[in-house]
């Protein structure tokens, strides 16, 4: 290949995220052949009648899309906010879980372990969901911003809580909504999961909201340089609040999803390790954990590569209890390749090879 097409693609902001989806089907495509399976299944999309949806889309990539899209909505704010701050929201599993609970408490009623008759309108306990989401971004983003605290430590405390004011909030039970509304925003609108629906609205608007103004330059322009911005009259402290205010308004979006999914408030399980998965979603996504410059799309496709790992791990009989030591593992390759010293190790060698070739 031209050595001038080849560092163009390498320079190509979604080179990373590509090549590690590209990476994943591959592992898939060896797995199929080896099992004796048709090679290209993981591809393949049909139409499928079930009892409780009718007629669905099917197939390993429609249920990659559909699991991955609570990850997917995490990363829109998490790439935001590693973006702004150069740290990460490592309490938006926990928020999302206290969402859940508190929309699940709401429409049962406090005490009320299980119902099929909403105690509430439906829109009141999905919208105070997401205000609390809201809410708790703002703690965190008043943390970081206005008191100057490590964006790691001022989140661990909801890391720490949230979940636990969650389980207060449905009495220490697991709060079951069996009522079809309420289902509605985890199972599928026609054809489609509807929580892919909701992950490609989210995205839309964002992607709007960022090249409709100018708010993503003033995102990149704070991560990169807190000071000289505030020199040049951008109120710094204000848009980081309003990255972790967005971060935990798509947590809140994201677990009512999740709890809508499984119609129920399960305060121990829902978004549990969701928070590494964003973290590691940004990474692949080729987003500099050290703040400034981002790729939306890249967090995105860092989202969903996510899911397919975790589906081809399950796939090659990995337990669900080791597959965040896999992750965890590609967290450490993403990030010792972002590290200045890889990255000027890499580039003292390419200066060797061509001064070779000069010579």
């Amino acid at each position: 290949m031209n050595k001038s097409l080849w560092s163009r693609i390498k320079a190509w902001p979604l080179f990373l995220p590509v090549l590690s989806l590209i990476l994943v089907m591959a592992v898939n495509i060896i797995h199929d052949v080896y099992i004796g399976a048709n090679p290209f299944s993981f591809f393949m999309i049909t139409l499928r009648e079930t009892t409780g949806n009718g007629t669905i889309l099917y197939g390993r990539i429609i249920d990659i899309l559909n699991r991955g899209s609570e990850v997917a909505i995490l990363a829109i704010g998490m790439t935001l906010v590693v973006s702004s701050s150069a740290g990460t929201d490592i309490s938006v599993g926990s928020v999302m879980s206290l969402c859940a609970s508190f929309c699940c408490m709401l429409l049962a009623g406090y005490g009320v372990s299980s119902t099929t008759t909403l105690a509430r309108p439906l829109f009141v306990g999905v919208l105070a969901g997401i205000l609390l989401g809201v809410v708790c971004g703002m703690f965190n983003g008043t943390l970081v911003a206005y008191f100057h605290i490590q964006p790691m430590v001022a989140t661990l405390i909801l890391f720490s809580a949230a979940r636990a004011i969650g389980l207060l909030l449905c009495n220490d039970l697991i709060v079951y909504v069996r009522n079809g509304t309420f289902g509605i925003f985890g199972s599928y609108l026609g054809v489609v999961p509807s929580p892919v629906i909701i992950a490609a609205i989210c995205i839309a608007v964002i992607a709007i909201l960022l090249k409709k103004t100018a708010l993503g330059m003033y995102i990149q322009s704070v991560g990169i340089n807190d000071k000289a911005s505030r020199i040049a009259g951008l109120n710094s402290k204000r848009i980081i609040f309003l990255t972790y205010t967005l971060c935990g308004l798509f947590a809140g979006i994201s677990g009512i999803v999740a709890s809508s999914r499984i119609t129920s408030a399960d305060s121990n399980n829902i978004g549990l390790y969701f928070e590494m998965d964003a973290i590691l979603a940004v990474a692949l996504g080729g987003n500099s954990l050290g703040g400034g410059k981002f790729n939306l799309a890249g967090s995105i496709i860092g989202a969903y590569t996510i899911q397919a790992i975790t589906t081809t791990l399950y796939a090659l009989g990995v337990a669900s209890t080791q597959a965040p030591v896999f992750k965890a593992i590609i967290v450490i390759i993403i990030v010792s390749i972002q590290s200045e010293p890889v990255k000027a190790w890499f580039k003292k060698r390419n200066l060797a090879k061509q001064s070779k070739g000069v010579a």
